[in-house]
């Protein structure tokens, strides 16, 4: 495998989530019917619009594990419905600052939209399951892995709003290291696998996950999951401090044996005021490294 030459994948606005601004450490966002203020700290730009009106701001918290509150207008529920690629879900103001889910990860779900009837697709720190759900709404049977069981029995209820809850989805509490290994030891193989751990965490029974300690071996796992007639492995991360390239370097040795390619680079949302603009300003959220077939 050649020398990585980073990439750039752009998440696009859509009718149901847009980043409307950004700058000054914060961004302003529309999802759904609703408009959010959340810290921001690569927004190291001025906004474009002096004065901006939302119906909730995160406040507080030094980075994206820290702590911090909503301040929310009356009118904002407790959670409401939306679409992303093509499936319902539902979006909520979680305790963490997040929305529920993902939406820079547009680019990666249109991978997942691609699966072939029956492929068999493994996710990884699933969170509430919008990629789970765009791969088995392509017709792939699904193992949807998470330590969170709030975060499992949210993504069963985006399922049941997407009427989704007839497909082969297997749900799992699980500590990731723990499944994937025991999935070595059965001789499992997967077509597709989607990663996107965090920087720390902790598992149902107080396993302590860290991502630069943790993640070399649980990647060597998952390549062994792997075989020649695998389709992709995508592994993305919020802990932008790191490189793309060394999330390359991470992952090359595991993947040399198989052909394909391997990628790697930044991921961006476009504000939505730039979308019709040659160029228009992009916000860096998270970085990545792809095996493909």
């Amino acid at each position: 495998m050649s020398d990585p030459a980073p990439q750039l994948l752009v998440a696009e606005p859509g009718e149901d989530f847009a980043l409307i601004d950004s700058g000054h450490g914060r961004k302003l966002e529309r999802c759904g019917p609703f408009r959010f203020i959340r810290p921001e700290p690569q927004a190291m730009w001025a906004p474009r619009q002096p004065d901006w009106q939302a119906d909730g701001e995160f406040v507080g918290g030094s980075d994206e594990e820290g702590g911090g509150r909503w301040n929310l207008a009356p009118n904002v529920p407790a959670a409401w419905p939306i679409r992303q690629a093509g499936v319902a879900l539902y979006a909520q103001c979680t305790p963490f600052r997040h929305l529920g889910f993902f939406p820079d990860m547009a680019p990666h779900w249109a991978a997942l939209a691609g699966l072939p009837a029956g492929a068999d697709m493994l996710n990884l720190f699933g969170y509430t399951g919008v990629a789970s759900l765009v791969a088995a709404q392509a017709g792939a049977r699904v193992v949807h892995v998470d330590a969170s069981r709030k975060a499992v029995e949210q993504a069963r209820a985006n399922a049941a709003l997407a009427g989704l809850t007839d497909k082969p989805i297997r749900w799992i509490t699980e500590d990731a290291r723990k499944f994937v290994a025991r999935e070595v030891r059965r001789g499992r193989r997967y077509d597709a696998i989607m990663l996107d751990p965090p920087k720390f965490g902790r598992g149902p029974e107080g396993e302590v996950w860290d991502l630069t300690r943790d993640l070399l071996q649980l990647v060597a796992d998952c390549a062994r999951l792997l075989d020649a007639n695998s389709r992709f492995l995508i592994l993305t991360t919020y802990a932008i401090r790191l490189s793309p390239v060394a999330l390359f370097e991470l992952l090359r040795p595991f993947v040399a044996h198989l052909p394909g390619t391997l990628d790697c680079g930044d991921m961006a949302i476009r504000e939505e005021s730039g979308r019709a603009e040659s160029g228009g300003r992009l916000l860096p959220t998270a970085i990545f490294a792809r095996w493909r077939a």
